[in-house]
């Protein structure tokens, strides 16, 4: 008797299991297009950090980026269950700062020129140690809203599901999120001394010179690139959140999208959408930008 209660028991945590892994690989697929917007981010976020320190700045970011979701976890399981209505706004005010900080990096860039604390040449700055910290606190604070965002798409999927099945599926997304997107990260930024490496080994092969030759030419044009896709990342993904939150407007944008797939080609009906909710998140944000522009000047006459 005892025998078969243990092979019941052991058979229901074999279910429990395949529940889990099946509930947390659909969860995975439905934030696969969040975490690409990730990567892009956070990549782009050690621009600017001398070559020695880039795995560590990935390093302190990816222990707040796991800090970030052990608070949103619990967070949105409680939440979820006692104010469920909370959830919209919140991730609506998360991805109205994320156009913020968006249109606050075009702003510099058109009308300030390269400002120090935004320019690569920063890594030659004295105070380094503070330069890294702001660095770090950006990433950590945009990795925040993502996080959120990706919890949230998460919890969605296993909405119907109980306590434990939901807590097991968000903590899996969580580590295997934070695990994938900062070691993709860390790659990245080390391309550059892979090529070296590779080039500095004894009788080196045709293969490997190429190779390496080629990661060194990639390397640094790839962090250029990403720092651009990582801005237009936080309109997309904060434009998006808007957007999906206003569901008139998600309707309209829908609506303007497939008419325009009518008349043209029928695959803009999957790209629109997204490239109208990222013009929406730079005016969103641009006017956040300028009423803080604006209260910044008015606010000394009040005093």
């Amino acid at each position: 008797m005892a025998g078969a209660s243990l092979l019941s028991l052991l058979d229901d945590i074999a279910t429990l299991l395949d529940d889990i892994a099946l509930m947390s690989k659909t969860a995975a697929k439905k934030t696969a297009g969040v975490l690409g917007d990730d990567l892009a981010l956070n990549a782009q976020q050690v621009t600017g950090v001398s070559a020695d320190r880039e795995l560590p700045v990935v390093w302190a970011v990816a222990k707040g980026s796991f800090v970030n979701k052990l608070i949103l976890v619990p967070a949105a399981l409680l939440i979820s269950a006692f104010l469920p209505f909370l959830i919209t706004p919140l991730l609506m005010l998360g991805g109205l700062f994320l156009c913020f900080e968006g249109a606050e990096k075009v702003f510099e860039k058109l009308f300030q020129g390269k400002q120090p604390h935004d320019s690569e040449a920063n890594a030659l700055i004295t105070d380094r140690i503070s330069y890294e910290k702001d660095k770090i606190k950006g990433a950590i604070r945009t990795d925040f809203i993502l996080s959120a965002e990706i919890i949230v798409i998460s919890l969605g999927t296993v909405a119907m599901q109980n306590l434990t099945m939901q807590l097991s599926v968000l903590s899996i997304i969580a580590v295997a999120m934070t695990i994938g997107v900062y070691g993709l990260v860390a790659l990245i930024v080390k391309l550059d001394d892979i090529g070296l490496y590779l080039l500095s080994t004894p009788n080196v092969s045709g293969l490997k010179k190429a190779l390496g030759s080629s990661l060194l030419i990639i390397a640094p044009n790839l962090m250029k690139v990403l720092a651009v896709v990582g801005t237009v990342a936080m309109f997309m993904v904060g434009g998006g959140i808007l957007v999906h939150g206003w569901h008139t407007l998600s309707l309209w944008i829908n609506s303007i999208s497939a008419d325009i797939a009518t008349l043209s080609f029928s695959w803009l009906e999957y790209i629109l959408p997204s490239i109208m909710s990222a013009i929406f998140g730079l005016i969103a944000g641009s006017v956040v930008v300028l009423l803080g522009f604006i209260l910044a000047k008015i606010k000394p006459k009040l005093v």
